[in-house]
């Protein structure tokens, strides 16, 4: 047993509050960053990794996809709080060893939070577990490759499913979705799926392209910043060091969040003496506490205040050039935007008619602005539209392609964006597949496949057969808790790449396989030519190398390009055109067949190995052009749309607490909002509960009631969270995932990206245990 690992699991009746903090990091975010990595790793791998995370030459930390510098000094202290523990949880010494399965029961297993499954630590050798096991117990990996082969050729492609977390590398996920196309499926669902899709959907058709349109120098020198849904200081906290520097620069910065954030309000850098013993930054000029699912009205206000200011000052906003030049459907925007009814934009937003007013003129007066954004725009039925209409704004006064400028999605795990510019995707383009078919003489399906909320409903019909997971923890991280987990289980076999464990390993289909992989940290040398290296592309689409220089807890790990290419060898065959063994060998050979497929990849070897790596072409940024199907950037018009609760209900957002990255636990401190030692905690305002007759720290059950297309309505339900008067946004709640998971609907999705609307439901209480089952009501723990 680990003896450093945690035996006890969460007691919610330890739960402290405590008042909120008013700034970020500090030397607090220093001792608890170092605390955590020597309790997890020793000091000397704490410091050896410490010293070597998102520098030259080292390996891309584990967590978020905040770029570093290419054109200044790094730091030597280049990681955040968060990016600490993420590290700690992968360099860890607790080992989670054939032992450890066999003392633990699957039924035991699945009672513990994913807290206590996340603590144990790393997973030292293959295990699977049979129809009729109780516990899990070893295989060889030889025995593992078969056992899933004989599964996958036993079935149809389309029934097979091959997901994806975003901490896999650029060659990783090359190697996947080939092995996936290979065998003849486009099932290839991802993170991305659950959190930026809407991102996608939105800027594709208007400017040509599915990322952001700045650096981070372009933060620097921006006049006007922008950040919007989002939480930098617990979920990009080096985010605020560049904001930080735009202040410096004479810069401002507008929060527009439901929440008030203690990272959008000041930052004490702890890299610098103004931060140790000084008062710190204020990061947010003005902070608009926008109601959840505002934030369309919001900005079709300020198109409208905009255009309203040139018109009685001629060319003092819209930059008319490049709207004539460069864009379509103005004059449909500007006939859109040209009334506005401002009580129902104040019911919408929860923002005073002054707020908006100020906000427009900060962006009437700045010449260089940047809108940064999370998933707090993407959640919601009407993401797409409010991202669309963010485009307009940006657009009316010309804000691609100059300095200090631009769109700004700020991603989460550290290579989503990598793995999507790979083709991890269900929809790829006849471009990308055709190059692909042409490197490796394959006829790839054209049929497109499964994204994650599709993959749901495939599970609850029975239709999938197989399911493999590259890293992440997909039962956790979808909506719908309960169903997606029932159909987990009715899956023939579940296959988990990963390096801890997590309730997708406990919620397995008939047969499972975990197969224990090789972390960001780790040194990769088991290869005929010696030590091999990965890379990954930051939010901000630079493309550098990551090379672990830490021994392995286990010398039974294998890489993630071994993995796939012993999996497809044994499923495909000797006899199959692509050569997997050279690639597993030699990581240049995935690169070069990269270099040949996807543009902005060409000599892909020689550019990787550069200092700084290579920043990808990004025409609006690059060339102010737009490679949309007119060729030019698209305006477009959206009705307002907003969220109404029923009577009764109020609008409740999930979120991260401090202490965790995605669906990995940390810990149980959110320092920032004062809340520890518990998670099953709705925050609500004051007068809401007074209003709602519940009291503040009251036990209750949380029910969401959603209604279809078909008019019926459904509740789902979650038991035992326990209310803390908050000061959110009035009519609005938040409580942490996956907790609340179980609340959203799997119908619940925003149009057309089809991700799940963890900030979009409507939700009652009630006294715990006060209400029972009703009909159309499924429930939750």
């Amino acid at each position: 047993m680990n003896r450093n690992a945690p035996k006890q699991d969460i007691n919610e009746d330890d739960l402290d509050v405590h008042p909120p903090k008013q700034s970020a990091a500090g030397v607090k975010a220093v001792t608890v960053a170092l605390e955590r990595g020597v309790s997890q790793a020793g000091v000397a791998r704490t410091v050896r990794s410490m010293l070597r995370v998102n520098q030259h030459n080292g390996f891309d930390c584990p967590g978020c996809a905040w770029p570093e510098s290419i054109t200044g000094r790094r730091s030597p202290a280049e990681f955040c709080e968060n990016g600490a523990k993420a590290i700690a949880e992968e360099s860890t010494t607790r080992r989670v060893t054939p032992e450890f399965w066999a003392s633990h029961s699957i039924a035991e297993l699945e009672r513990k939070t994913e807290y206590w499954l996340g603590s144990q630590g790393r997973i030292t050798e293959p295990v699977v577990i049979r129809p009729g096991d109780t516990h899990y117990s070893p295989i060889s990996w030889t025995d593992a490759f078969a056992l899933a082969a004989e599964h996958i050729r036993a079935t149809t492609p389309d029934r097979c499913v091959f997901y994806t977390s975003g901490r896999t590398a650029n060659e990783t996920a090359f190697m996947y979705q080939l092995f996936a196309r290979s065998l003849g499926t486009n099932n290839l669902p991802d993170c991305s799926n659950m959190c930026h899709e809407s991102s996608g959907s939105a800027l594709n058709p208007t400017i040509g392209i599915g990322k952001g349109t700045v650096s981070l120098e372009d933060i620097h020198e921006a006049q006007l910043v922008l950040v919007v849904g989002q939480n930098p200081g617990t979920n990009h906290p080096r985010m605020l060091s560049a904001l930080r520097d735009c202040k410096n620069n004479g810069g401002k910065v507008v929060a527009v969040n439901p929440l008030p954030e203690a990272g959008l309000m000041n930052f004490k850098d702890p890299q610098s003496l103004k931060g140790v013993i000084g008062s710190g930054t204020t990061i947010a000029d003005e902070y608009l506490q926008i109601r959840v699912g505002g934030d369309l009205a919001l900005f079709q206000a300020l198109g409208h205040l905009l255009l309203e200011e040139e018109k009685i000052n001629p060319g003092s906003v819209v930059d008319q050039s490049f709207v004539s030049a460069q864009t379509e459907g103005f004059d449909d925007y500007v006939a859109a935007r040209s009334t506005l009814d401002w009580a129902e934009t104040e019911k919408a937003t929860g923002l005073g008619r002054a707020e908006i007013t100020k906000l427009a003129g900060m962006l009437a007066a700045s010449k260089a602005t940047i809108i940064c954004w999370a998933l707090g725009l993407t959640q919601q039925p009407h993401s797409v539209d409010t991202l669309r209409e963010i485009i307009n704004v940006l657009l009316l006064q010309g804000n691609f392609g100059k300095r200090g400028a631009g769109a700004c999605p700020v991603r989460g795990h550290s290579n989503v964006q990598g793995d999507r510019t790979m083709g991890i995707w269900e929809k790829p383009g006849e471009e990308f597949l055709a190059a692909l078919d042409k490197e490796f003489g394959l006829i790839s399906p054209r049929e497109h496949g499964y994204d994650s909320t599709e993959t749901q409903f495939a599970f609850e019909k029975g239709e999938i057969d197989v399911f493999v997971a590259m890293g992440g923890n997909f039962a956790a991280a979808g909506s719908d808790t309960g169903p997606l987990e029932a159909g987990l289980k009715r899956a023939g076999l579940t296959v988990h790449i990963s390096t801890k464990p997590n309730r997708s390993h406990v919620v397995h289909g008939r047969t499972s396989l975990i197969l224990p992989t090789l972390g960001r940290t780790d040194t990769d040398d088991k290869h005929p030519g010696g030590r091999q290296f990965l890379s990954v592309e930051d939010s901000m689409s630079v493309v550098h190398s990551t090379q672990g220089r830490l021994h392995p807890v286990s010398d039974h790990l294998l890489s993630e390009p071994v993995i796939i290419a012993r999996l497809a060898q044994a499923t495909l065959g000797d006899a199959h055109p692509v050569d997997w063994k050279a690639m597993a060998e030699d990581y240049d050979v995935i690169r070069d067949h990269v270099s040949r497929v996807i543009p902005g990849f060409e000599d892909f070897n020689a550019r990787i190995r550069t200092k700084i790596g290579f920043v990808l072409p990004n025409p609006p940024r690059d060339t102010r052009t737009f490679s949309t199907d007119i060729g030019k950037a698209r305006f477009t018009v959206s009705p307002l749309e907003y969220l109404e609760p029923p009577a009764g209900h109020l609008i409740l957002q999930t979120v991260r607490s401090h202490d965790q990255y995605n669906t990995t636990i940390y810990g149980l401190d959110d320092r920032y909002r004062g809340v520890s030692e518990g998670r099953r905690v709705i925050l609500v305002h004051e007068q809401d509960l007074r209003e709602l007759g519940f009291g503040d720290r009251e036990l209750v059950d949380v029910i969401s009631t959603y209604r279809g297309g078909d008019g019926v309505a459904s509740e789902r339900r979650a038991d035992k969270f326990r209310l803390i008067a908050y000061p959110t946004a009035k009519g609005c709640a938040a409580a942490y995932f996956p907790e609340a998971n179980a609340l959203v609907h799997r119908e619940l999705v925003a149009r057309e990206s089809n991700t799940p609307g963890f900030k979009a439901m409507a939700v009652r209480f009630v006294k715990h245990g006060s209400e029972r089952s009703s009909e159309g009501q499924e429930w939750a723990g």
